[in-house]
């Protein structure tokens, strides 16, 4: 398994780098997001045990692509139409449902898996809009990994105290406060890295930072990656499954992968445009 984590990731992470390297003007990375809001509200539905049988899916799916593109509506009046929109005709739908007492909840996890994937993957478009937006995605998303991977060694190397035993018994607070650390130290050398870069590429003006702001986002990263990662443990003892899918080699599915990017995008977003911006 960790084999296959390796070679994901050796593989992954490249593609990452281009896509939000590459992000404006070509859209490689509006595609990444995209396609990971497709897949993961999918497999949030495929877990929810009515992708088979619910023609709601389909409207979900819609619906969350349209979320995660938000971002790039000029107009502001479209997303509450789309979002009003949405809502009518999938309440519309439940009238032909055969199934009545399975409708409403069929359809509140339609609206659910549309805002927590799609909605919430939105934030990292509106993120790499920003001035500097390169950077700070290239700071959040690297960071995030940084927090995950520490967790993940420490925690097995080092985890005696569980973290949260009912929801995820494998999570530890050595992992946690590892992964912490890591996140702030990550965050610093990071930042650091792409300065330097801005500076020898021209960038005008160079990405600039107070240290401690790095640091406070860091933690801040670590805390809300962590949370995502139980928020989705949570949700996958409710449905009954280990893994969100097997997409990804080694790591399970595309919110096995991403669920700690789930927060971590809005977190970075509103941080910078009211404390740094």
């Amino acid at each position: 398994m960790l084999k296959h984590r390796v070679i994901t990731a050796a593989v992954g992470v490249p593609l990452i780098i281009l896509a939000i390297w590459f992000g404006k003007p070509w859209p490689w990375f509006t595609i990444l997001i995209a396609a990971a809001a497709l897949a993961g509200t999918y497999e949030f539905y495929h877990m929810a045990d009515f992708d088979r049988r619910e023609p709601l899916i389909y409207l979900g799916l819609l619906w969350a692509l349209a979320l995660v593109l938000s971002p790039y509506y000029r107009n502001h009046d479209i997303l509450p139409i789309v979002i009003s929109g949405a809502m009518l005709v999938s309440l519309i739908a439940l009238l032909r449902y055969p199934s009545r007492e399975q409708a409403f909840r069929n359809w509140a996890w339609t609206i659910a898996g549309a805002f927590y994937v799609g909605w919430m993957l939105s934030y990292w478009l509106n993120l790499r809009g920003l001035d500097d937006g390169q950077n700070w995605v290239y700071l959040a998303m690297f960071t995030t990994f940084a927090n995950d991977t520490a967790a993940f060694f420490i925690g097995r190397a080092k985890g005696k105290h569980r973290l949260a035993p009912t929801i995820s018994p494998s999570k530890t607070w050595e992992g946690a406060v590892g992964g912490l650390l890591s996140s702030i130290a990550a965050a610093v050398v990071i930042a650091t890295i792409l300065n330097r870069l801005s500076l020898q590429l021209g960038q005008i003006p160079p990405f600039t930072f107070k240290y401690w702001q790095i640091m406070l986002l860091g933690f801040l990263v670590s805390l809300f990656a962590q949370l995502g990662d139980l928020v989705e443990s949570l949700l996958k003892r409710n449905m009954g499954v280990k893994e969100s899918g097997n997409l990804l080699p080694g790591h399970g599915g595309i919110l096995d992968r991403f669920d700690s990017l789930i927060f971590v995008g809005a977190i970075v977003y509103y941080y910078v445009i009211w404390a740094i911006i």
